[in-house]
């Protein structure tokens, strides 16, 4: 960890700021707008914060929110920090710090032989995918953005990935606050006392809600969403997706939203960190071109990372889902969705600006890949469920 604090972020305005009945949502573009965000939201902490990442890492972005995290915990402020075990890289000597501080820390399953080595490997692929921080109860960030160095901007050091996040203050922050302290229960976390946190139970806006994939019953929940959507469609549908893996019957819903004049538009990473997802997907290629969807590779020199989707100006989610085999039926994930036509009008505004860097895919680029590239997306996109 450097020796020195690096110096703080420049606050950015939000894309875009609509309110949702009684709650105020700001759509954040990038590190560059989230961070600064996310890290002054963390400063006003009074009471909780709750804070789970899949990858938490000790280089400048991870020391930031580390040293916003241990002022706070310092302040009296019950800090509660989940973290992937998988996905993270955090030094012993950084845990030792924040446990002095008087954070809570707690990995999300790290490895550990059960008795059965089939039961330990089940345990061990079912991972931590959400990106939650809350503040007090009341405001709540969630989306696609881990804490690295790879979200941050250029010019802070950073890589500058392209990610997509969401403020929330607003009762809807509880919710994320609820489904963040289910699972730190159900990772074995300390027990902490209930009346430090929110919990109020005010309703949220009608036209937002929390979906979490969970551990059993609501395992699919996040996909039913993105299902009804689709079938509801009825003009146009735009989707941002970094690993585009879809099973089966999203594929239908896509393909029949097309057929039946709905515009669908899918975005997708060739600037990508997973390679060889990006060759699996490919193996989709052809079957959503003859379905009648648009597709666009993301080939602008950051990485795309985004996870959203637009549905008739007026359905939008963001969060931490991919549409693959991990996202939707392994993995803990969360979304936020919006039903708000200003607030959808504002993401597809996003969406076909991100347009700018991609380029367009057709059969006649399909065919310039090659005989070896197509045989390598043909097999990829069978073995994807092994990805």
């Amino acid at each position: 960890m450097p020796s020195t604090p690096p110096p703080k972020l420049a606050a950015r305005a939000p894309y875009a700021e609509v309110m949702v009945g009684d709650e105020r949502v700001a759509l954040l573009r990038d590190g560059e707008q989230a961070y600064p965000a996310m890290l002054a939201a963390v400063a006003e902490a009074r009471r909780t914060i709750c804070f789970e990442t899949y990858i938490l890492r000790d280089d400048a972005t991870g020391q930031r929110f580390l040293d916003a995290l241990v002022e706070r915990a310092h302040a009296g402020v019950l800090v509660l920090l989940m973290f992937d075990a998988w996905g993270s890289r955090v030094s012993d000597a950084t845990l030792e710090r924040l446990r002095e501080a008087g954070i809570v820390v707690r990995p999300f399953r790290p490895w550990r032989f059960t008795g059965s080595l089939l039961r330990s490997i089940a345990q061990h692929r079912r991972r931590n995918h959400r990106k939650s921080l809350v503040i007090d109860g009341a405001v709540a960030f969630t989306g696609g953005m881990n804490i690295a160095d790879d979200y941050a901007p250029v010019e802070d050091g950073g890589a500058g990935w392209r990610d997509t996040h969401l403020r929330i203050v607003g009762p809807s922050a509880e919710r994320l606050e609820a489904l963040f302290l289910e699972t730190w229960r159900r990772n074995r976390g300390p027990r902490v006392a209930p009346e430090r946190f929110a919990l109020r139970g005010e309703p949220a806006a009608a036209g937002l809600r929390i979906v979490g994939n969970g551990f059993v019953r609501d395992k699919k929940q996040v996909r039913a969403a993105y299902l009804e959507a689709f079938r509801r469609a009825t003009e146009r549908i735009f989707v941002t997706n970094a690993y585009f893996l879809p099973p089966a019957g999203v594929v239908r819903e896509l393909v029949a939203a097309a057929r039946r004049g709905v515009r669908v538009a899918v975005v997708l990473a060739a600037t990508t960190d997973v390679k060889l997802v990006l060759h699996a997907a490919r193996g989709l290629y052809p079957k959503l071109l003859r379905g009648g969807i648009e597709l666009y590779e993301w080939t602008d020199a950051r990485v795309l990372h985004a996870k959203t989707a637009v549905v008739d100006g007026r359905w939008t989610t963001v969060g931490s889902t991919n549409l693959d085999p991990l996202s939707l039926m392994r993995n803990l994930e969360v979304n936020a969705i919006v039903e708000d036509a200003t607030f959808g009008a504002a993401a597809e505004r996003l969406f076909l600006e991100d347009l700018g860097g991609c380029r367009r895919i057709t059969f006649d680029e399909l065919r310039r890949h090659g005989p070896i590239a197509r045989a390598l997306s043909w097999l990829a996109w069978r073995l994807r469920l092994w990805l």
